[in-house]
Order: structure tokens, then C-alpha cells, then sequence
């Protein structure tokens, strides 16, 4: 049986990839970035960033949760994260540094959360503000010990990127409080790194 959605692919795409099993998906995504640096990678919000801008946001990641946080290849990191420009950054960073990621859907409960996390021995997570609640909830039973939070508008140019973050915190109220003691804002975090 052929797979029905080829027949939605545009002419000249091709049917079947040949791809090198030698090379990995950050090889992958190195190619791309080197063939399409300036051309727009990904777009949220009105706001793109290029294969560049994803690149070297993505090193700098890497570089921390080498560096910073003492992370080693095949460590666990969870991104608890709708669909944000952070993802991609967050998940090639990872993806660079040799980490596993783990994925996780932003809406579950903290039940949920607590078994994900214990089953895969994330020991960080990079989490949407809107979830830190849950997390808060059941963090002191897993092996976390790295918390790096972000909110919608964080990669958002100035002034957009406060107006956002304020109108779903305060006007929608979209983000419940929370602690976290020790949780790192992943924009504090790219700029240390």
C-alpha cells in the first residue's frame, strides 16, 4: 500500500529521502543552516527567525547546559512547551550537546507531569511559565534539579515581547504563580551562555 499523503506532494519533491545512516539530525540541521542562514527558519507571533538566528541561539544553549549546569551526553532534559520559538532553540541545543529530549505536552496534569518525569529521569526541564504551577506541584518528587522557564513572548522584539508577556500574566491571567526556587528565565540563560 502506498502512503496516501505522497500524492499531496508538490512536483518535484521527492517520493522516498536516501538518507546517510552515518550522519545524525544535527547533521542534518548544520547542512541546512550553512545552505539557508539567512533564509527564515521558523515564525510565531508575527516575529521569524532565521536558520542563523536558530543556529547560534541553539550553540549558546548547548554551551550552558555543558558549561553552567554540568549536563553530559545522554542526560534527560524535558521541554514542557507549546509552540514557541524557543522549541526549536531548545531542542537542537540539546540535541548539540548530546542530551535526550524528552518531550512533554504543556497541558497535563500534575499526575501526568510527575509520571513523565519519573519515568524518563529528565534532571532539567525547560518549561512555558503558564505549566511552572504544575511543575511546582510535583518537582520536589523527581529528579530535577535544573529548571529553566520561558514565556510566550520572550523571543519577541522590544517593546512586543513585554506587552505580551504582561497581557497573558496579568489581563488574561494565563500564568498562574508559582515557585520554583532556582528556576533560571531561558533569556537570562542565552545571554550568560
Amino acid at each position: 500500500m502506498e502512503p496516501v499523503w505522497l500524492d499531496n506532494y508538490p512536483s518535484g519533491v521527492p517520493r522516498h529521502l536516501d538518507l546517510d545512516p552515518a550522519e545524525t539530525l544535527v547533521d542534518y540541521f548544520d547542512a541546512a543552516v550553512t545552505a539557508w542562514r539567512a533564509k527564515p527558519a521558523f515564525s510565531n507571533l508575527g516575529h521569524t527567525l532565521s536558520y542563523g538566528a536558530i543556529d547560534e541561539m541553539s550553540l549558546r544553549f548547548a554551551a550552558y547546559m555543558q558549561r553552567e549546569l554540568g549536563l553530559q551526553a545522554g542526560d534527560r532534559v524535558a521541554l514542557m512547551m507549546p509552540n514557541l520559538l524557543q522549541y526549536p532553540v531548545a531542542l537542537f541545543g540539546c540535541l548539540r550537546a548530546g542530551l535526550v529530549v524528552v518531550n512533554i505536552n504543556p497541558l497535563y496534569t500534575a499526575r501526568e507531569l510527575h509520571h513523565q518525569l519519573a519515568d524518563s529521569g529528565a534532571c532539567a526541564i525547560v518549561i512555558y511559565a503558564g505549566s511552572a504551577h504544575v511543575l511546582a506541584e510535583v518537582i520536589e518528587e523527581t529528579a530535577v534539579e535544573h529548571v529553566l522557564i520561558t514565556q510566550v513572548g520572550d523571543f519577541l522584539p522590544a517593546p512586543r515581547r513585554q506587552l505580551v508577556n504582561f497581557v497573558l500574566r496579568y489581563v488574561r491571567r494565563m500564568v498562574p504563580a508559582y515557585v520554583l526556587p532556582g528556576a533560571l528565565p531561558l533569556r537570562v540563560v542565552l545571554a550568560a551562555a
